[in-house]
Order: C-alpha cells, then sequence, then structure tokens
C-alpha cells in the first residue's frame, strides 16, 4: 500500500479522481468514460499505474459502471464495506489502496463475479 500523503495525491490526481480513489466516493452512474467503452487493452490505476484488469475480461452489466469478471491476479485487494447502511467488499488497488469500486457475486461465468469499478480510478493502454 502507498505511503504517499493526501498533498502528494492532491496534486497528482484530478479532483474527482482524488474523491475517488482517496476518500472512497462513487462516479454517477452512466457517466464515466469507460462505461461503453470496447477497446482491446488493459486498465490500470488511474494514481499509480498499476495494471488491474484486461479488456477480455469487460462485460456490459448495465449497471452504470464499467465491470470485469476478473481482476489480474494479486492487483486488487478486498475489504468489508458497511457504508451506506448495507454490507459491500470494496475493491482498492494493491499497489497504492487506492478505492476502485465494490464486487458482487452476480457477474457471468467464469468467476461469477461483478468487479463494478469508478471509471475515473481508471486509465486505458491500448495492447
Amino acid at each position: 500500500m502507498s505511503e504517499k500523503s493526501d498533498e502528494y495525491w492532491k496534486k497528482k490526481l484530478t479532483s474527482e479522481q482524488y474523491r475517488v480513489l482517496r476518500e472512497k466516493g462513487t462516479e454517477a452512474p452512466f457517466s464515466g468514460e469507460y462505461v461503453k467503452f470496447d477497446k482491446k487493452g488493459k486498465y490500470v490505476c488511474a494514481a499509480c499505474g498499476n495494471v488491474l484488469f484486461d479488456s477480455s475480461t469487460k462485460f456490459d452489466s448495465s449497471c452504470g459502471w464499467p465491470s470485469f469478471y476478473d481482476a489480474k491476479k494479486g492487483s486488487v485487494e478486498f475489504h468489508d464495506d458497511d457504508s451506506h447502511g448495507m454490507h459491500r467488499i470494496e475493491v482498492t488497488c494493491k499497489k497504492c489502496g487506492g478505492h476502485l469500486g465494490h464486487i458482487f457475486d452476480d457477474g457471468p461465468k467464469p468467476t461469477g463475479k461483478r468487479y463494478c469499478i469508478n471509471s475515473v480510478s481508471l486509465k486505458f493502454v491500448n495492447e
């Protein structure tokens, strides 16, 4: 996990990236750059560049955020999240600790998982 200061992140990230990645915010549904995005490549953490997802695992879940059925091995961590009066599992970047989104058990095969990820937490890199 990153030991960078809040000041470092405030200078490196946009205000919206900071709100989501560092303050565990959520972008508005259907507003993100990668919701209807289908190019082939990799999705990396917008804060630190850690490779998180491959485009081959992205699918349209119609939930309003980019969805993936699997993450790159060892790239993310999971945490209990009891905010907003519900229990969810938060997904964070293993390298910098940035908030990415949440994981649910309603995804497609082969994993049955849906990584519901904020677009602003990601950057796309062409293959």
